[in-house]
């Protein structure tokens, strides 16, 4: 979620950035208005778009699953963790949160409780347009919807051009706007963008009532009324006002300005290369660790592709994922192993595990597996098979199963004094520098509950045998940030080759550990 967030704030920051730069200068204030209603919104769906074509003109890694390193109670590292401590079972992100939230919905029901006083206390005259409400002793002059509040104390020939004004802000829904910001401040409070925003189109809603009213009159004349109207202002965000003094000189630039060039409508061509930026950066981005989400075992089912088409049958025992074999595609949508809850993973990490060995590297190119996710949120294993592969290999022996293997690179990463592209010492190094550095006392501090918990560790040798991009998902923070501190340390690589280049190596390791 907080990946999400900063994602949403940065494009937000992105698109006021263009407007401020290319747009806010330009007489086509319609425009601008729907590019300031719109661009937020925008902002707030993009996170979710994955283009698959982005996706792939990022070149993948490898990834290597190692087995499993379990730490018992005998060497007393005892691991991860129900959150059971005062700290643990107070959230105090999402107490913040709340408050904000609390705090901006009760000032938003206030101010609407100002306005509907006001049509309840003072005296109201329907128009054929227009409701007009007058209020006694006051200068006050602005509008809500259909409500246009004028102070009785504003002379009457002042009166008729503040009303042509703010019926133009009546006409086109200018309330809509201010209100789509106010519930955005109440969601997002903690967001200085929407702010921003809100100030933005404010301005923008002048700009478009200053130029439809000032038709009935000269600039000149119009200018000048504005400038003798020293009204009192209501402090209310989502009321548009037809004074307010921070607003004055720029209303009056933008009036004597001369109106824009048709051809200065190219600046929003801007936005094709920034939206094309947004989405490879979403669609090439990894998703933060997701929080747990617990998983349901059903009857796994089983797909072949047959000459017949697909045929689908129920095995014997219970599972997390289903599985596919041939080579077409099976029913959903690709996802990636980030995708899957720690039960899922954990299954899969053991069909990786038993895939990992020498006897099936032979028919690594002949087959990839993939991950698909259904509507009904099950997901399926699927054995992608190239079946032309299959036939030239004359001394191919393949066996057809429900579990499937990984793409083997041609030389793996070799941890130091092992031989060259030994996966074996390579697993077991790194399980003793594991155990040699991670402390065994943490999880007794923690105050832990007794039970076999699980970690899941990610990191990349990178193509000069460096351990980088070290993660972790861990029930608590301090485990986590103890995992990654351990693993970080690992000593340099001799890094993996494949075709004769160097390259990058993604490793994933499952951990469990036994808490007392």
């Amino acid at each position: 979620m907080i990946n999400y967030i900063l994602q949403v704030i940065l494009f937000q920051v992105l698109f006021l950035a263009i407007y401020d730069f290319f747009l806010s200068k330009e007489t086509f204030f319609t425009k601008n208005r729907w590019y300031l209603i719109s661009t937020p919104i925008v902002s707030f769906i993009l996170p979710f778009i994955k283009i698959p074509t982005f996706q792939k003109a990022v070149p993948e890694e490898f990834i290597i699953y190692l087995p499993e390193i379990v730490l018992s109670p005998e060497k007393v590292i005892q691991d991860v963790i129900q959150e059971t401590s005062l700290y643990q079972s107070i959230n105090y992100v999402n107490l913040l949160f709340w408050f904000g939230f609390s705090l901006f919905l009760i000032l938003f029901l206030i101010k609407l409780f100002k306005i509907t006083n006001l049509i309840r206390k003072y005296e109201v005259v329907k128009k054929a347009n227009y409701t007009l409400v007058i209020i006694p002793n006051q200068t006050k002059a602005f509008s809500f919807f259909n409500f246009i509040f004028l102070g009785k104390e504003i002379p009457i020939s002042q009166q008729a051009q503040i009303i042509a004004h703010e019926l133009v802000h009546s006409n086109q829904k200018h309330s809509l706007d201010l209100l789509f910001f106010e519930f955005l401040k109440i969601m997002m409070w903690f967001n200085p963008m929407i702010f921003i925003y809100q100030k933005r189109i404010t301005l923008i809603h002048e700009y478009i009532s200053d130029e439809v009213a000032a038709k009935s009159e000269t600039k000149e004349i119009y200018i000048n009324n504005l400038l003798s109207n020293f009204f009192q202002v209501e402090n209310i965000a989502f009321v548009n006002q037809f004074y307010k003094k921070t607003l004055i000189k720029k209303r009056i630039i933008m009036m004597k300005k001369k109106q824009s060039k048709k051809m200065n409508q190219l600046k929003y061509l801007v936005l094709i290369p920034v939206l094309a930026s947004m989405l490879f950066y979403t669609s090439c981005v990894e998703n933060e660790v997701k929080e747990d989400v617990v998983a349901k075992k059903e009857l796994q089912t089983r797909y072949f592709e047959l000459k017949e088409g697909v045929k689908a049958t129920k095995g014997e025992k219970e599972t997390y994922l289903d599985s596919y074999f041939g080579s077409g595609i099976p029913e959903g949508i690709e996802v990636s192993s980030s995708d899957l809850t720690v039960e899922e993973r954990e299954e899969y990490d053991k069909i990786m595990n038993r895939f990992n060995s020498v006897k099936f590297e032979k028919y690594s190119s002949m087959h990839e597996l993939k991950i698909y996710k259904k509507k009904n949120g099950r997901k399926t294993l699927a054995t992608i098979v190239d079946f032309s592969k299959i036939k030239k290999d004359s001394n191919a022996e393949f066996v057809e199963t429900e579990d499937v293997s990984f793409m083997v690179i041609d030389k793996v990463p070799t941890f130091p004094g092992c031989e060259s592209g030994d996966k074996a010492c390579f697993s077991k190094e790194v399980q003793k520098h594991f155990s040699r550095n991670f402390n065994a006392d943490l999880p007794n501090q923690l105050g832990l509950e007794a039970g076999r918990k699980r970690i899941f560790i990610g990191f990349k040798i990178d193509k000069e045998g460096n351990v980088v991009d070290v993660n972790a998902r861990a029930p608590h923070k301090d485990l986590k940030e103890e995992v990654i501190a351990v693993m970080n340390s690992l000593p340099k690589m001799i890094p993996g080759e494949h075709e004769g280049k160097r390259v990058g190596v993604k490793y994933s390791i499952p951990v469990s550990i036994i808490v007392n």
